[in-house]
């Protein structure tokens, strides 16, 4: 009997602190974590602008030591600018790189797209654009930096589909269904939970001894007839 009487008081106590669960707050942290998801992006997203931009700046750094080593920058920059050949100049390749960068950082950082195509486009752009060039321009004949920038731009392009497609968006839709999961919980807690227990809900049934041996004794005492 002792037994019932303590498992009744841990499931009081149980159901009590169950109750105690303020479903209020639970919401309230829950719209906070999805006011916060839709004001930044996340952190797999940013280390994806930041390889972006690592892509812009590496292009950048190798083009202006192409020009320094092939005559000085202001001479090489009006040859390959001003006078541009495009069998002959490295520039194009650096406003390809320009080019992905503006259209990846706007397409995933300013409009924060949740789809493959932009990319899909600035890499088919790339490869299509370099393909061509390697076979109709004259800069495998121009020494290293001729095979060393078409290849690291052909190769950062890809890298970049990469990592989006297989990194960025799978991480960032398995994020939102994880917060769908857990509003879905907290719009079920209210019902689950209504409200604090008292004691008066719960109480035990009256005790029921058995008959011992001496009342029954006494019960047929009782019950034979007096001579």
């Amino acid at each position: 009997m002792d037994s019932l009487l303590s498992s009744s008081q841990e499931s009081r106590a149980t159901l009590r602190g169950l109750s105690s669960i303020n479903p209020g707050s639970f919401s309230a942290r829950v719209e906070s974590y999805e006011a916060g998801e839709k004001k930044s992006i996340s952190d797999v997203r940013r280390t994806f602008c930041l390889f972006v931009t690592f892509d812009l700046l590496f292009i950048t750094l190798l083009w202006i030591i192409e020009l320094n080593v092939s005559g000085g920058i202001p001479e090489q920059l009006n040859k390959e600018v001003l006078h541009y050949d495009y069998h002959a100049s490295f520039f194009d390749i650096f406003i390809l790189a320009v080019f992905r960068f503006a259209a990846l950082i706007l397409a995933y950082a300013v409009c924060k797209l949740r789809h493959w195509w932009a990319i899909a486009i600035t890499t088919a752009v790339t490869s299509a654009f370099l393909i061509v060039k390697v076979i109709l321009s004259k800069l495998l004949s121009q020494g290293a930096f001729g095979y060393l920038l078409p290849i690291i731009s052909f190769i950062l392009a890809w890298i970049e589909t990469w990592f989006l497609d297989f990194k960025v968006l799978p991480q960032e839709a398995e994020d939102e269904n994880r917060l769908l999961s857990v509003a879905d919980t907290s719009e079920r807690a209210p019902l689950m939970y209504p409200g604090p227990l008292s004691d008066g809900q719960f109480y035990s049934p009256p005790e029921s001894v058995a008959d011992s041996d001496e009342d029954i004794e006494e019960k047929h005492d009782h019950e034979k007839p007096v001579i």
